[in-house]
């Protein structure tokens, strides 16, 4: 019985400090207040978006939530300034997947927003398909649209300097490839709907997110706008809320035990956001809050150039 106890007191020991310890991760420790900065975060209508906007309309930042669905991003607004007790959230209509309704949306902040401190491109799909554009659904959304966003809102963030772009990647990354066959063929990044094959495509769709903060570092350098792709940790969210039910219910009660909350999940996107003295990093990846090192096809400029310009002729800014 003795042997029983001391069993089960090791293994309670063992979760315990693996789920306050390994999956809690480390915190953003920057006392940073944003009062007379502006923000925008994409996809902050749910998950560690919107967990993000509240954190810094808290530090007094006035905050852009930039979402697809007009009912859920009002519906986010108004929790958002609940939740930071804070009246400088602004909804702004944004549907990734709508090259149109990303120029409408650049051109609409530009006219009313006289600054931009900080882009947050936090929205993210898992989901095969094609946008209203032909293009790859994941590739669309996951990159080209907030290529084309960051794009067009350079100029107003290099007048606001120092200021920074931060891209919410993922782990998956690693997994990644690019086939720019298939990309240039298809404008996806593979076509398969197995779920190995939509998991590829969106493992690749992180891997665009690296290298695209890989080669916006090099074409930044000799301003003060500095960017940063991250790994948020595996987050208990909704973006699986498009796999099978059977997923979703085989999921549950891993991602109880074994994956973030949205606040444990946003803390490093808050990092790369806030944290003084990262400036240097520009271009880097982080994961828990610490800079990392990535894979030599992470960082390959060949690469990050080829998928510059195949994105730029896709945009039409090329």
């Amino acid at each position: 019985m003795a042997t029983l106890l001391l069993v089960v007191g090791v293994v309670v020991g063992i979760a315990y400090i693996f789920r306050h310890v390994v999956v809690k991760g480390r915190q953003c420790t920057s006392k940073a207040k944003l009062h007379g900065k502006t923000v925008i975060v994409t996809g902050s209508n749910t998950g560690i978006g919107k967990t993000t906007a509240i954190d810094l309309a808290k530090r007094g930042a006035r905050v852009i939530l930039a979402c697809r669905s007009k009912q859920r991003g009002e519906a986010a607004l108004e929790e958002v300034k609940r939740e930071s007790c804070s009246n400088q959230v602004v909804f702004m209509q944004l549907d990734l997947g709508s090259l149109k309704s990303v120029r409408s949306f650049a051109e609409s902040f530009l006219k009313s927003e006289s600054r931009l401190d900080i882009l947050i491109n936090n929205a993210g799909i898992y989901l095969q398909g094609r946008t209203e554009d032909g293009l790859g659904m994941m590739f669309g959304i996951n990159h080209v649209g907030h290529f084309l966003l960051t794009n067009l809102l350079l100029d107003r963030l290099k007048e606001c300097e120092p200021s920074r772009v931060v891209n919410v990647s993922s782990l998956a990354h690693l997994f990644g490839n690019l086939d720019f066959n298939c990309l240039n063929t298809h404008k996806a990044l593979g076509l398969g709907t197995s779920f190995t094959e939509v998991l590829q495509v969106y493992s690749d769709s992180k891997l665009c997110n690296v290298l695209f903060t890989h080669e916006l570092a090099k074409r930044l350098q000799g301003t003060k706008v500095t960017c940063y792709s991250l790994h948020p940790g595996v987050i208990n969210s909704e973006l699986a809320r498009n796999t099978n039910s059977v997923i979703q219910i085989l999921l549950k009660p891993l991602s109880a035990f074994f994956f973030k909350n949205t606040i444990q999940g946003a803390q490093t996107t808050l990092h790369c956001a806030l944290q003084e003295g990262i400036e240097p990093l520009s271009g880097c990846y982080f994961s828990n809050c610490t800079v990392k090192k990535v894979s030599a096809k992470a960082k390959d400029d060949a690469a990050a150039k080829k998928l510059w310009e195949l994105s730029e002729r896709l945009c039409g800014l090329a």
